[in-house]
């Protein structure tokens, strides 16, 4: 008895005119020639529910388990923090001074290219690594300045700076406005699990963007390395090179800091290298030496910068070699950020830009190094991780930081063991802020602009890289160009932009022209060296043995490859349509509003062109005709008879169909209805196979597919319906394997009881029914099955239909899909 609701529903439903009993599933109101639906010999029945919309927000809302695994997500340290033990501590310990060496000279150096004093970096590098553990999935990640982002970072704080003109506001208050705005996007995006959006930006686009930006840097750096004034390095970077060029005279005592500096970070990179492979079994202590490579520069250009300025200090005359000068001791900026509706729109057009290098240099970073290492990051919680570090940072002073990937890649090379090493790095940065500002005055500027330099050059795609874009998607290196150029013509931004505009555009543009195939039927036979593998017959050199005795099936099967063989498949193989009339489609890349007109365009224009009218008399006189299907010309006659077959059938391919929308669907509905017509008095069979979805089952039935369209009255065919279904073993306890156990268990039981009666020495026959009633029966249902071969020996246990009785023409895959449409070829006209 219907419930309350379904009645009140039915009755409103009834008042607002809708049509519940929108289709005809089966028929059954033109079933009259003993057509049977929802049966089938020897098999289980089986109707397919629909999904409904309770069911989907049950799925789609949280229930209380998993909020609860949500909020446990948010704070991964707590899952491996109590198994903590002394040798991921060495380990963490190890790697945690090492990155701390690095990390110093470094972020003083990424804080120049910010536009902010050294100091500033050092205070962000020690939030990054001290606030990311907490919510870390990456034990190799560091976060902290980074060059590409402190450029980008840089050029928003001048932009920012000229708008706000005669305010008082410093450069720090709006690189600590940026990064904590900047902050909450990512977080808010951690913590709405959006961590996939990174995945919309591709491979070339990252590519290119990490390639201009470090020749934007390098040339950028390139003047204060060798001393030269008298131009803006802020100006796109073909320009800083033509300047660079224009004004080599003006190098000064500063070049010959900066370039042996350089000379030097890359010999020792190059004799450590080396030595680690003619030495292998010293190769950790390459490594540490290499990776100390920029501490131990720096360190002795200090000396060298304290032995030419230590006079000019005192006396308090301009330095010989420029230096970087007065650093603060401690958290000298440390305060409540100033975040104010002025500042903010004084950034918002560039806030974009910054966001995206925040999320792609580090998701990409960590994703690399998670799969090097053998374990799965979350991107979300990974956003989470660098939202809350770039929220708190601006408290002590900092700007934008993330993953960086040369420090990374030197933690991982170091033995990280969990991502508490952050800690040890934090507390020597603590310990750099406190008692090293004394010894930074030395620090030469040529050394720092050398540094930079040498860490950028690495992010540089190289040529062979490039050429093995080529060689995979020859257009996406078109894509890695274009970035490039308008980066280095341009500006970081407009090459982020860039790539990413254009990757966009050329999926969508693959999305709206995809490409359907249709399908032929081959025969197909596997064969070992030079003979056939047929594992029903003898092999003649061995008697008695099979060719493969692992297989089960016959050699020859059929398969469907596409006709006009595009994909790749030897084009002498004739392949035809399965059947005249009768045309499997398969869709390409999805099925959805963007692409379907391009697909079902492309599936009628083949089948008018393959096929006639069926009723060719339709049109009484000439006039009667169409505007576009005029029909042959007077001169060539009417009664040329047409060879064509009629339309019967259409097979649509769904395997790579997840989804379907409303756009796609309607304009499946106006084919169906223009097709009809073309094959008028008869109706087009549509079947559907490798359906993956149960809601596209659902899209497609409320449209009227997935069962057959009867006759009209007036149709004049007698022709009966053959509903084609396929089965398969309902497994368990009910499978032929578990059947054909249960007969053997009976007949071993059987024997025992035997054996005992006759060690008594008493002749005593069973009956064939004692003991189990089940044998008989089992012997019975195997007997009259029909579902399996007759000559097959196996056992047979209890058998199912796969797809639901009530949508017969979905089907399986395409194989059952065909079968059925020739079972009901005889019901169309030829």
């Amino acid at each position: 008895m219907a419930s309350t609701a379904t009645k009140v529903g039915h009755g409103l439903a009834k008042v607002l005119g809708i049509s519940l009993h929108y289709r005809n599933e089966t028929g059954s109101e033109r079933i009259t020639r003993g057509e049977s639906v929802f049966s089938i010999e020897s098999a289980d029945t089986y109707v397919e529910g629909e999904p409904s919309t309770r069911e989907w927000l049950h799925d789609v809302l949280p229930s209380g388990r998993e909020m609860t695994q949500y909020l446990t997500s948010l704070v991964p340290f707590i899952q491996w923090i109590g198994h903590y033990n002394v040798q991921w501590l060495i380990g963490d310990l190890v790697a945690g001074l090492t990155v701390g060496a690095v990390v110093v000279p470094q972020s003083m150096a990424y804080a120049k290219l910010a536009q902010l004093p050294v100091e500033f970096g050092l205070y962000s590098s020690f939030m990054g690594v001290l606030v990311y553990w907490f919510f870390a999935t990456s034990k190799d990640i560091t976060i902290g300045p980074v060059a590409v982002l402190s450029t980008v970072t840089g050029t928003v704080v001048l932009s920012a700076e000229e708008k706000l003109a005669g305010q008082d506001l410093s450069r720090e208050d709006i690189a600590s406005a940026l990064a904590l705005v900047a902050g909450l996007i990512v977080l808010l995006l951690g913590l709405v699990r959006l961590g996939w959006i990174v995945d919309l930006i591709s491979l070339p686009a990252i590519s290119a963007f990490m390639t201009g930006s470090a020749l934007s840097i390098a040339a950028g750096q390139f003047p204060a390395m060798m001393g030269i004034t008298g131009f803006s390095t802020r100006e796109p970077t073909y320009r800083v090179v033509i300047n660079s060029l224009k004004y080599l005279g003006r190098t000064d005592l500063n070049a010959s800091f900066g370039l042996t500096c350089l000379f030097l970070l890359y010999a020792i990179r190059f004799a450590c290298g080396r030595l680690a492979q003619r030495y292998p079994n010293r190769a950790k202590l390459f490594f540490f030496l290499n990776t100390l490579r920029t501490a131990f520069v720096i360190l002795l250009y200090i000396l060298f910068s304290y032995l030419a300025n230590r006079s000019h200090k005192a006396n308090g005359t301009t330095p010989v070699i420029t230096t970087l000068g007065t650093v603060p001791r401690g958290f000298q900026h440390a305060r409540v950020p100033k975040v104010t509706t002025n500042i903010i729109s004084a950034f918002a057009t560039e806030l974009p830009s910054v966001v995206i290098v925040l999320l792609i240099e580090h998701i990409s970073i960590a994703k690399s190094f998670g799969r090097v290492n053998n374990y799965v990051i979350d991107p979300s919680q990974e956003l989470v991780a660098i939202g809350v570090s770039n929220c708190l940072g601006p408290f002590l002073g900092a700007y934008p930081a993330t993953g960086s990937f040369s420090r990374t890649a030197i933690k991982s090379k170091a033995g990280v063991r969990t991502p508490f090493a952050g800690v040890i790095t934090a507390l020597l940065v603590l310990l750099a802020i406190y008692a090293l500002p004394a010894m930074f005055w030395y620090i030469p500027n040529a050394a720092l602009s050398a540094v930079i330099i040498h860490a950028v050059l690495d992010l540089i795609t190289p040529p062979n890289t490039v050429y093995q874009f080529w060689r995979i998607s020859p257009l996406e290196v078109f894509i890695f160009f274009a970035g490039v150029i308008v980066t280095v013509f341009s500006s970081i931004e407009n090459g982020i932009y860039v790539t990413v505009s254009v990757s966009a555009a050329m999926f969508l543009f693959r999305a709206f022209k995809a490409q359907g195939r249709f399908m032929g039927r081959a025969k197909i036979h596997s064969v070992i060296g030079d003979h056939l593998l047929d594992p029903t017959k003898e092999d003649k050199r061995e008697p008695g043995t099979r060719k493969n005795p692992s297989a089960g099936e016959d050699s020859v099967r059929e398969v469907f490859l596409p006709i006009d063989h595009n994909d790749g498949s030897n084009p002498t193989i004739q392949l035809e349509d399965p059947y005249p009339g009768i045309f499997i489609y398969r869709f390409s890349e999805g099925f959805n509003y963007p692409n379907a007109n391009h697909y079902l365009d492309q599936l009628t224009e083949t089948v008018f062109a393959k096929t006639r009218r069926t009723n060719q008399e339709s049109y009484g006189r000439p006039g009667d005709r169409p505007w576009n299907d005029p029909g042959p010309r007077r001169s060539k006659g009417s009664d040329t008879p047409d060879e064509r077959p009629t339309l019967k059938a259409i097979i649509l391919d769904f395997s790579s169909v997840n989804n379907v929308d409303l756009t796609s669907i309607q304009n499946l509905i106006d084919v169906r209805n223009q097709l009809d017509k073309h094959a008028a008095p008869d109706t087009v069979d549509w079947h559907f196979c490798n359906i993956n979805n149960r809601w596209t089952k659902r899209a497609l039935a409320a449209a009227g597919f997935g069962y057959y369209t009867p006759e009209t009255p007036d149709s004049g065919i007698t022709h009966r319906w053959k509903p084609i279904f396929s089965v398969a073993e309902i497994g368990g306890s009910d499978s032929a394997a578990a059947e054909a156990e249960a007969r053997e268990n009976l007949l071993a039981q059987r024997t025992l009881s035997m054996s005992r009666v006759r060690s008594n020495d008493i002749e005593v026959a069973l009956p064939e029914s004692e003991g189990s009633s089940d044998t008989g029966s089992l012997k019975k249902q195997l007997e009259t099955s029909k579902a399996y071969d007759e000559h097959d020996n196996r056992g047979k246990g209890r058998i199912a239909v796969v797809q639901g009785l009530n949508r017969p023409l979905f089907h399986v895959d395409v194989t059952a899909a065909l079968n059925s449409a020739l079972a009901n070829v005889q019901r169309k006209s030829h």
